[in-house]
């Protein structure tokens, strides 16, 4: 397994995750620390992304530094062009198990509404199936000069039919992955996100989330 060419981490990653019995499950603790923007970022790209420019895309990664045991957890949102609205969501598996076969409860949500709703229902966890102690605390995003509304929503609805796995898939016996990174990267890439990082089976959020080249990088506090 590779994650960004560091063999062996995503192994690390699911054995860890067998061990701790978790997977995109809520963390113990909630990062505190304040997210620096990263060298690439631009003015434009902060003081736009709410509108960006008329008619073109945008898409954002939203994320709890400790979630899954500290491995990681993230969510996803993309403009809908033209009309200043967002589609968000994400996979939040609050039973913490490592499969959920196709169809199970998996804590699957989204929602659509303004940029500034989605940060504000990103940062509470408004829409988390239950009781969630520690929302999300960090976002990233991009502009797209490419997008594809239809194909994200299609994306939407299967991943949040398939189920959910970290490990051994029964059905096949392979070693593979259908968390919430997995729902984040096949939804951003059904968008056709420009500077979408691939994200491997497997791989671990944290690492995938520092591997998003020329996104824009804030914290998230409660609004």
């Amino acid at each position: 397994m590779n994650i960004g060419g560091q063999r062996g981490l995503a192994f690390a990653a699911v054995i860890g995750a067998i061990v701790a019995v978790t997977g995109c499950g809520q963390s113990a603790a909630r990062a505190t620390a304040d997210v620096t923007p990263s060298s690439t970022e631009t003015t434009e790209t902060i003081t736009t992304m709410a509108g960006a420019v008329r008619g073109s895309g945008a898409a954002c990664v939203f994320v709890k530094p400790d979630g899954a045991q500290k491995f990681g957890h993230v969510g996803w949102g993309f403009k809908v062009p033209g009309t200043g609205r967002w589609v968000y969501g994400a996979v939040e598996n609050p039973s913490e198990k490592l499969y959920t076969p196709p169809g199970g409860y998996i804590g699957a949500w989204h929602s659509e509404g303004s940029y500034d709703r989605m940060l504000s229902d990103m940062s509470t966890d408004a829409h988390y199936p239950g009781t969630s102690e520690h929302p999300y605390s960090r976002y990233r995003c991009t502009k797209s000069s490419t997008h594809d509304v239809t194909n994200a929503r299609a994306m939407i609805s299967k991943v949040e039919a398939r189920g959910f796995l970290v490990g051994v898939d029964p059905r096949t016996g392979k070693l593979t992955s259908r968390d919430c990174l997995d729902a984040t990267y096949d939804v951003l890439k059904a968008y056709r996100t420009k500077r979408l990082t691939p994200a491997p089976k497997l791989s671990i959020p944290n690492v995938w989330v520092e591997e998003l080249w020329g996104w824009s990088d804030r914290t998230l506090t409660p609004r």
